[in-house]
């Protein structure tokens, strides 16, 4: 018979020890998802340029092909419709443009001939007017028109290989920039005919990955590109409409040409006084001060324009500070060039509205 104090205590129920977690398993098992993740990336390296413009330009045109869509009561001529605008717009100006250049090489090569054979000019009584450096460009002129034909063609001959090195490398890049648009033309209609299902597929990374305020910011991420793609096209389009009313109303010559790279360069957001500026600078030099005087004034206006129409589109499309899509566009712009214009504004206003969000879960809304 056992006393009290001599009984084994009762130990309660088993718990089993719980279980250690295997670092090296998961470090390996991270390891090899970044490993995929970064193969893949490099595999879709020569696409992601191309991808990134494709759905910012179907994400940004995607209501006027809704729209176009429920016209023809079918997906197929839409897509077709939407593919040959995207063609019109980017293929055909390029094309135009290499035609244009290689139109010129006649006219370029006799200028060289006449230079060559007879010498260089005497330089006209402009350049001695010119602010700054009108006396030294004068006086260089005058030392190589005085050399003959054949000191031109010595101090031309360190620069001629340069320019022909230069000039293939612009065909070069002529020729890969060519197969990007058609690239980005091809994966826009891609994106048109199953707009839905990557929609969807995004929407639900985005839900998997933060739960609802994910799949709100993939929504946010679509008004922000299609926002500034408003702001973007439709002032680079107004500048240049405006920019070419001066070039053909002052009578500069080669007004179309004009107005085409005035357009390039409002999408391009250097905007139209690399244009309009030489051209008022043209009419001065061609004895014309009073059209020259109308066409500056105008070009100011012109240049202006943005600094105010381009953020009151931009707020239209997506209800964001006006500050911070300022400068995710300049931002972005300098930081991963043109494609920077719709990739800064996004990031910003994501990081913006999740920031917000936290803030707002953990203090409540402000007053």
């Amino acid at each position: 018979m056992t006393t009290p104090s001599s009984r084994t205590p009762d130990p309660g129920p088993f718990v089993a020890p719980a279980p250690r977690q295997d670092i090296a398993r998961l470090t390996l098992a991270v390891l090899c998802l970044l490993l995929l993740i970064v193969a893949s990336l490099y595999v879709l390296r020569p696409f992601l340029a191309a991808l990134v413009w494709a759905t910012t330009v179907v994400v940004a045109t995607w209501p006027l092909f809704r729209r176009l869509e429920a016209r023809f009561h079918r997906r197929a001529p839409a897509v077709a419709v939407m593919t040959l605008a995207m063609l019109l717009l980017l293929i055909v100006p390029l094309w135009a443009a290499v035609a244009t250049v290689v139109g010129s090489v006649d006219q370029m090569t006799a200028i060289a001939e006449r230079l060559t054979t007879g010498g260089l000019p005497p330089p006209p009584a402009w350049t001695a007017g010119v602010p700054l450096v009108g006396a030294k460009l004068t006086a260089a002129w005058v030392r190589v028109s005085s050399s003959g034909p054949e000191g031109l063609a010595t101090q031309l001959a360190p620069y001629a290989s340069a320019a022909a090195a230069f000039v293939l490398a612009r065909l070069g890049s002529v020729g890969g920039t060519l197969l990007q648009f058609l690239l980005v033309v091809v994966l826009s209609a891609i994106l048109y005919a199953n707009g839905e299902t990557a929609a969807r597929g995004a929407r639900r990374f985005g839900r998997r990955l933060a739960g609802e305020r994910g799949d709100s910011s993939v929504v946010l991420a679509g008004q922000a590109i299609r926002g500034v793609a408003l702001g973007v096209a439709v002032t680079a389009i107004v500048q240049a409409a405006l920019g070419s009313i001066g070039l053909f109303a002052s009578g500069v010559p080669f007004a179309a040409l004009l107005s085409a790279v005035m357009l390039v360069l409002c999408i391009a957001q250097l905007g139209p006084a690399l244009v309009l500026f030489p051209a008022v600078a043209w009419m001065y030099w061609s004895g014309d001060a009073t059209w020259g005087t109308i066409l500056l004034a105008w070009s100011l206006l012109v240049s202006v324009l943005d600094n105010f129409l381009r953020p009151v589109l931009i707020k239209r499309g997506a209800d964001l500070p006006l500050l911070l899509i300022f400068a995710g566009v300049i931002g972005g712009l300098i930081g991963f060039g043109l494609v920077g214009i719709f990739v800064g504004p996004v990031v910003l206003a994501v990081s913006y509205t999740l920031l917000e969000a936290w803030i707002e879960e953990g203090l409540g809304r402000a007053e």
